[in-house]
């Protein structure tokens, strides 16, 4: 049974079902005209919405560096010149820091707060930010005790909305390592609690002398904190005990994590990726500047603390028990004060008490209080009669030629490889510079 309706020319027409009530031919195609030329309206409009959305960048992409924009190929279509040069440019970065010499704590306490929650299984950070975690911790650790031998690290973490000590403070890297290379002890668990963590690290910090400084730097992956009270009570009493609190978060800023840092004096940071969040780590190893202290009565203008110089055993001396391990050993160090034999040092003696340090550790110590000098870029050679064709520093041949690199004159970075030491007036390269500030602390040319 056809349907109900007339055909007009090609298009068919209902005339049982239709709402539509049709008047005449000739305004039929007026009005699909104004319908048409509305809809193409409408889609210009929504182009152009589109277009400004493109050209509008989001707020958080102001902070990306789009080192792809900067790279440029060579004479041979290569890229490795592109690339050392970003990598020299990002070594250079770090070295224009203020050279200043600050007043710095060269005795530090540190705990080590450990995110263990469920968050930390998130796979955002390659293999997870557990596994992230824990590689950047041991290679933090084995670093700050480089720097600071003279330092003491505990380990704290957080897990099931509590704070559970998995270290005690030592001074011994080893033992501090021990602690988190048992994975399986570790795996993350509920929810954290930052303020049990904090309270937790406080507490541990709180016999300690006036002369060393207190730090508590979290490793924070989680949006959220169980904490069983107000927060803002247990910043008060970090603020007043003077413990500094620094933060690496990995997920995202939060505002009671900032008031944290910033009310104690510490950084803050989020990590974007895997090598952001190596830097904002390890940009908490140099020791922080010292805070003034207000001093009634007229009492000196710092504090006096002993030390004691062991004497080293060797390996041919009669076995004897140490007193950290209980174990019989030939090698060690007697304590200058009561004789007793520990098994490594910096560390503090198990029977007297005493701070038992090296004659190296300490010296190694001083290059935060007196860094080297930045190396100034050599941009032209024209003020120099004769200048050098080698490093001083590995002998390596310097370019004849200047390269080119964009804007390297602002950011420290010579046209010609050459860092000359304002001293002595030698020439390093790239290298030997950043060997020299972050390794040696010392010129090899004048020995400042």
């Amino acid at each position: 049974m056809p349907p109900a309706g007339r055909r007009i020319g090609d298009d068919f027409v209902d005339d049982s079902d239709s709402d539509v009530s049709i008047t005449g031919l000739d305004e039929e195609p007026s009005r699909s005209k104004a319908k048409g030329k509305g809809k193409a309206i409408d889609r210009k409009k929504k182009d152009q919405g589109k277009g400004k959305a493109k050209d509008q960048a989001y707020a958080w992409e102001a902070t990306y560096t789009r080192s792809w924009d900067t790279v440029q190929e060579d004479e041979a279509g290569r890229l490795e010149g592109a690339v050392q040069d970003l990598i020299a440019r990002g070594r250079r970065r770090r070295l224009l820091a203020p050279a200043a010499a600050i007043r710095r704590t060269i005795i530090r306490h540190l705990v080590l707060v450990l995110d263990l929650s469920s968050a930390m299984m998130d796979r955002d950070m390659r293999p997870t930010r557990f596994d992230l975690m824990l590689q950047y911790a041991r290679e933090f650790v084995t670093e700050w005790f480089d720097q600071n031998p003279l330092g003491q690290i505990g380990i704290v973490g957080m897990r099931g909305g509590l704070g559970e000590r998995i270290g005690e403070m030592s001074g011994n890297p080893q033992d501090v390592l021990k602690a988190i290379l048992e994975r399986h002890k570790l795996l993350p668990n509920g929810e954290p609690s930052l303020q049990n963590a904090v309270e937790m690290a406080r507490s541990s910090m709180s016999h300690l002398p006036t002369h060393s400084s207190r730090e508590i730097v979290v490793i924070f992956g989680s949006l959220t904190t169980c904490d069983p009270g107000n927060i803002h009570d247990t910043l008060d009493e970090c603020v007043k005990d003077r413990i500094r609190i620094s933060i690496v978060a990995l997920a995202a800023e939060m505002k009671v994590c900032r008031e944290l840092c910033d009310k104690t004096g510490g950084q803050f940071g989020v990590a974007m990726n895997e090598g952001h969040f190596k830097d904002l780590l390890f940009e908490l190893i140099p020791p922080p500047a010292q805070r003034a202290v207000a001093r009634t009565g007229g009492g000196p203008a710092a504090d006096l603390m002993i030390m004691g110089f062991p004497m080293r055993l060797p390996d041919t001396s009669p076995p004897s028990l140490c007193v950290c391990h209980s174990q019989m050993k030939s090698e060690g160090f007697l304590c200058p004060r009561c004789l007793a034999k520990v098994c490594d040092v910096p560390t503090d003696c198990d029977i007297c008490g005493l701070m038992i340090v090296s004659s190296p550790h300490l010296a190694r110590s001083y290059h935060h209080l007196f860094p080297v000098k930045p190396y100034s870029a050599v941009m032209t050679l024209d003020d120099t009669p004769e200048p050098s064709k080698r490093c001083h520093g590995c002998a390596v041949a310097f370019k004849e030629m200047p390269s080119t690199m964009l804007g390297a004159s602002g950011e420290g970075m010579s046209f010609y490889g050459r860092y000359r030491c304002s001293e002595c007036h030698n020439d390093f390269c790239t290298d030997c510079d950043v060997f020299v500030h972050d390794v040696v602390h010392c010129c090899p040319g004048c020995g400042k």
